[in-house]
């Protein structure tokens, strides 16, 4: 058995959608602020050890990097990364795809309210 094909490499892959690791560089430490807030939410401490949040963004920011190069994996085929294809990653999890529809359903709520709205202050404005 030749040492290539045992085991995921740390490569990436020739003709990978991901970029090799010295081309892609990450600014560290944007999302704390929320991810403090949302562990003290799950029930840490208000403000938690920062390697701890270190270690939580490093590992969220791992698994949406994921899920974003399988999705566009996935949709190479069309050559558009759409919705669908985050929501067809997610079937097997029912919990995370609820949470998901659930979210895009809400979103597109307030865009029809907003855009009420806006109607609604452009008849305002033209009636005076």
């Amino acid at each position: 058995m030749n040492s290539s094909s045992a085991g995921p490499s740390s490569k990436p892959r020739a003709g990978s959608s991901q970029p090799s690791d010295s081309s892609f560089k990450r600014k560290r430490g944007v999302f704390q602020k929320d991810l403090q807030h949302m562990m003290y939410g799950f029930g840490d401490d208000t403000n938690p050890l920062p390697e701890t949040v270190a270690l939580v963004e490093d590992i969220v920011v791992e698994y949406v990097t994921d899920l974003v190069h399988k999705a566009q994996d996935t949709a190479t085929k069309r050559g558009k990364l759409l919705t669908e294809d985050f929501l067809f990653l997610m079937r097997k999890d029912l919990p995370k795809l609820n949470r998901c529809t659930e979210l895009l359903s809400m979103n597109e709520e307030l865009k029809q309210a907003r855009k009420a709205f806006d109607v609604d202050e452009e008849k305002l404005a033209t009636m005076e």
